[in-house]
Parts: structure tokens; sequence; C-alpha cells
């Protein structure tokens, strides 16, 4: 190991690099890693730890005394460094602070569906309403130690709301890139936030492309997803969320809204470490959910290539064209016996209308994508009706109220008398 507790290892090449050699300002492979325009990541980084060393001291019953939504309780598992000289990497962090980032820790649930049990991850009471607080949060600690006041990300929307948040929070200023499509919601919400807002006339990968050449001229430390190994690693928290949830079991099979791939990745990545530390024997098998007008994804994963087609679903969180992830996350899918399924997006909108209905909870389309994934899946007979199932609701419905009015129609307005007329003639027709 280097002088730190955690190195960078190529997903490609496989070299090992310290993090001397990466941080601050690289992100990529320093031997094999490009980065193109409307192409996939090339040499992604992937953060290790000693995880032979922690087995030895890592003792299951005292793990899952843990608490769910609170991740600097296991700090040796994370890409910081203690800024105070001890081996505490949140050292230098007021605990009250930390705490204020804490997530739920009642973020599983579950329901019946057609007759059979399903379990939710529900991350849409996250701090700014998005999985991506996960991703962020790390990004911003890190940037902090680093001591880089200025953070940039290309979003979609909710990294970059994510990040706007997390940014306004701990007094750091967040240029933040956006398609100028970007759902009403989330526009709003980061101009709320205070973050510098670029609209960039094209899709998400046009944003992707200026917002990293902006970062790099200006020498903003960069957020953007896949790119910063540190987006991989947050993402992970998800699977010790579970983990510790569930008491130490874990689902036979997980749905994920895909589009850039990293929430993927960083699932995998972290259900991979607990296997590591001898917590767990056998992982969760993973399924790849996009949509019909963004399946970049599927289609590598069927072809074993890639080529570029514009993404144009509704589901804007999992809209991307280029998933810069692309092959971190079929490997994912590899090692984790995975699948991948393309749905529609009128499957996509019908079941986000049949969440808000039977659960109560208000998730966006590409939070609903999962369940869409799921029931293509029943009614292909894929799917075990035993499998312990999980769905990843990732962001709030309210982010995007165009979608929601695309189903949920407005109610007809009348006057109070002619309410009260309709009804009394209503409960006469009833009584006779």
């Amino acid at each position: 190991m280097s002088s730190f507790h955690y190195l960078y290892k190529c997903s490609a090449c496989g070299l090992k690099w310290p993090p001397e050699r990466i941080e601050p300002d690289g992100y990529l492979c320093p031997d094999c890693g490009k980065w193109q325009t409307q192409r996939p990541l090339e040499g992604a980084l992937r953060i290790e730890y000693d995880y032979a060393s922690l087995r030895r001291s890592m003792d299951r019953a005292r793990f899952l005394s843990l608490s769910p939504g609170r991740m600097w309780e296991y700090s040796q598992l994370w890409p910081l460094k203690s800024a105070t000289g001890t081996d505490e990497p949140f050292a230098g962090i007021a605990r009250s602070r930390l705490e204020s980032f804490a997530l739920p820790q009642n973020q599983l649930g579950a329901w019946e569906v057609d007759g059979v049990r399903v379990e939710f991850l529900d991350d849409t009471r996250n701090l700014t309403g998005s999985f991506k607080d996960r991703a962020s949060l790390l990004v911003a600690l890190k940037a902090l130690q680093l001591g880089m006041r200025e953070i940039s990300a290309s979003s979609t929307g909710n990294a970059g709301t994510s990040l706007a948040g997390i940014c306004a929070r701990l007094g750091l200023t967040a240029h933040i890139w956006v398609p100028a499509a970007i759902p009403k919601g989330k526009l709003l919400q980061l101009v709320a936030y205070g973050a510098r807002v670029y609209l960039v006339n094209g899709d998400y990968d046009a944003a992707f492309d200026i917002g990293l050449e902006m970062a790099m001229k200006h020498g903003w430390y960069n957020r953007n997803t896949g790119f910063n190994p540190l987006t991989i690693e947050g993402k992970k928290s998800a699977a010790y969320d579970i983990f510790l949830a569930l008491r130490g079991s874990l689902p036979d099979i997980v749905f994920v809204p895909t589009g850039d791939g990293v929430v993927l990745a960083g699932l995998h990545k972290g259900f991979w470490e607990l296997r590591e530390l001898g917590l767990i024997e056998t992982l969760p098998r993973l399924v790849a959910v996009q949509s019909e007008r963004g399946d970049a994804v599927c289609r590598y994963v069927r072809t074993g290539k890639f080529e570029y087609v514009p993404a144009t679903t509704i589901a804007d969180s999992i809209s991307a064209g280029a998933p810069r992830n692309l092959f971190m996350a079929a490997q994912a899918l590899r090692e984790t016996n995975g699948l991948t399924v393309a749905v529609s997006d009128e499957s996509i909108l019908a079941a986000q209308r049949r969440v808000a209905r039977e659960t109560g909870l208000l998730v966006e389309p590409a939070a609903a994508a999962s369940l869409a994934g799921y029931l293509k899946f029943r009614a292909d007979d894929l799917l075990d009706p035993s499998a312990r199932t999980l769905l990843l609701f990732t962001g709030h419905g309210l982010k995007d109220p165009a979608a929601l009015e695309r189903w949920a129609e407005r109610p007809p307005s009348r006057t109070a008398e002619e309410w009260r007329k309709l009804l009394s003639d209503k409960s006469a027709g009833a009584r006779d």
C-alpha cells in the first residue's frame, strides 16, 4: 500500500496507483486512461483497500451494530485521509457536521406486487431527494481535504442538484453543467441552492464534455460521474446500507435504473467488498434497467460493441447515449451473473403511477424504471417468484413535474355551490 490506506486500480489494464500519483487533478489511469467525446471512458479507476488486513480486524457482530445511512461509522472503507495525523479519516470533520448528512435509517420498505413481496430502497428522502447524494458527499469531503473550494459537475439533473445542495451546506462553490431541456423542478432546485448553472444546448453527453473541459481549464475539482472514481465509491454505500438494514442478509436480485452505469458499478463494488471482508459469501444478481430510448448498456452487453445513439427517454436521470462508466458496468453484470432489460417510456410512466398509488411514494421516472423492469421480467417468466427481490428508488417525483402531468390529470374546478349540488345529487342517487 502507499502512505495512505488505499490505492487506485485501473479497471482496464489492472495497474495500481498510489493516491499521490492521482490526486488532486488526476482521474483516469495515467497509463491507459482516455476521455473522448460521445464515448465511454477508458481506464476508469476503482479504489481498493488492504482487505486482508481489514478482514482480520472486521468483526461481523460489531459491524452489524452500525447504523445504515452513516458512512463515517466504517471510516476505514473510504478514500479520505486524516487531517489531524490520526488513523481516523473523518477526524478533521466535526461530528455534528457529519450527522447533518445522515441518510434516513429506515430506507428499506416492501409491498405486495401482484401477490409477490418486493422490497425497495427509498433514496427519495435523502438531503436533495436522490441517490446521487451518496456520491456528492464523498466528493465534497474529498475536495475539502484537498483544499479545493470549487467543484464542477455535468448532469442530467440529480447529480447536479445533489452537488449544489451539499456545496451550499459546506460553503463550497458548485459549477453545474446541464442540458437546456433539464426538468423544471431540477433547474429550480439548482438555482435555489445558489449553484452557478450553465445550460447547454444539447444532450447530457454534450454537457458532460464541455463541463469536463471547463473544469480542467479553470482548475475546479470535478465530480463528473464515472470520471471521478469517488462517484463510484460513494454509491457503494447503498450496498452497505442494504446489508445493515437487513441485519446481515441480502436480496437475491436487485433491479438498478441504469444510465451512465455508475450506480450499477458502485452497488457491485459495495457487495464485492462485503465478500472480500468475509461478511457475505455470494453477490446479489444485478439487473440493469434502461429505457428503450436510451439502452446503450443493454446493446453493449448483447453485442459487445458500443455505438453512439442519442438517448431521448423521458427518464432523464438514466438518459445517456454514451454511458461513461459502460465498461465497469458491464463488468459488474458479468461478475454477478447479471442481466439487462429495456422497457418502454410508457411502461415507466405506468410504473411511476403504480408506485404512487400503491405505496404512497412519489418517485421520478428513472426510479420507476426499476419496477417496470421487474414487471417485464415477471411477464416474460425470467424471475423465480421465490427470489428475494429489491428495487432501487433513486429520485423524488417532484423533481420532474412534467412527467407527472402525463398521467396525473388535473381535476375539474367548480364553484362551491356547484360542488354542493353535484355531491348532493350523487348522495340522493345513492339513496334511491
